[in-house]
């Protein structure tokens, strides 16, 4: 049996997706799976994420090197991945999602609201800006970019006082330790796919793909995702946008239900439309859809177009 050849960037955080994914992949399939550093654009530049459009900057690469043959199939998170199909490329598996909310790294133990007015709190996401912003604190948001440790050593060495991250991605690294705050999604609404992994491979390998498809896919976790996603396509949004949306499976009184809430700001945060809808589990896309639309009749599609103050 070949050695199936796992196409991931060279990240800390991507390694560790990577090896977690292949770690499965051996133990339920008996394959072995080694690992194939691919660099991507949004590794070789230090622009902000939002001027490279956000969309795909991390993916690309790694999809030209499946499309070459360079390499079996591919891990992303998958909040990273562009909402348009790709050609000759199968989303084969999405695994059980961890937790996707976001939280907070902070000098002293503090949270967000101990910390004091001016305070500078970084991230690199449009998203959390306007949210952040909407809470009026009165924290100074900048601009960060980098790996994990780049980040949270921002805060050790004095030059910020927090910074933003995704839960998911500290616990994947073992350094939940270092958290000051689990924001609330009341509050801050991840990103679309937050918190879940994209398992992808070449389509015409039907074989790897149905491997995959039964060995790694969650459901509810595709099913959630699917919802939040085409939210953020129908909004013709893309993931560095300020949207969030998060997707349950919940038990309904007559089966499966999916419930589903997500946000569409202005950049600086000073308007919103937030609403919620649900429906049924077994159609993610028509439930997602549905609260879209309800959400560009509230004035979501105006609310993106704004250039916001910050």
């Amino acid at each position: 049996m070949t050695v199936l050849r796992l196409g991931t960037r060279a990240s800390a955080l991507a390694r560790t997706q990577s090896q977690l994914i292949a770690d499965l992949i051996a133990e339920r399939t008996g394959r072995a799976v080694e690992l194939v550093h691919v660099a991507t654009e949004g590794d070789t530049t230090a622009a902000p994420l939002a001027s490279l459009g956000g969309t795909g900057v991390f993916v690309s690469a790694l999809r030209e090197a499946l499309l070459r043959g360079e390499v079996d199939l591919a891990v992303h998170s998958l909040k990273d991945l562009p909402t348009g199909p790709a050609e000759g490329i199968a989303l084969a598996a999405v695994p059980e999602r961890e937790d996707p909310r976001d939280v907070v790294v902070a000098r002293d133990g503090l949270t967000l609201g101990e910390l004091p007015a001016g305070a500078k709190v970084a991230t690199g996401s449009p998203r959390r800006v306007a949210q952040i912003e909407a809470l009026g604190l009165g924290v100074e948001l900048v601009g960060i970019r980098g790996n994990v440790d780049t980040r949270i050593g921002k805060v050790a060495s004095g030059e910020v006082d927090a910074v933003v991250l995704a839960r998911a991605g500290l616990a994947r690294l073992g350094r939940l330790d270092e958290v000051t705050e689990v924001l609330d999604p009341i509050q801050v609404l991840p990103a679309p796919g937050q918190g879940a992994l994209a398992v992808e491979c070449r389509s015409t390998d039907a074989d790897l793909v149905a491997l995959l498809a039964g060995a790694l896919d969650d459901p509810h976790t595709r099913a959630a995702v699917e919802c939040e996603r085409i939210v953020l396509a129908e909004l013709e949004a893309g993931c560095a946008a300020p949207v969030g949306a998060l997707a349950e499976v919940v038990e309904g009184e007559d089966g499966e239900e999916l419930w589903i809430r997500a946000v569409a700001s202005s950049l600086d945060g000073a308007l919103n439309v937030r609403l919620s809808a649900s429906g049924d589990a077994a159609d993610p896309i028509g439930v997602g859809r549905k609260l879209a639309a309800e959400m560009i009749a509230e004035g979501a599609h105006d609310l993106l177009d704004k250039p916001g103050e910050t």
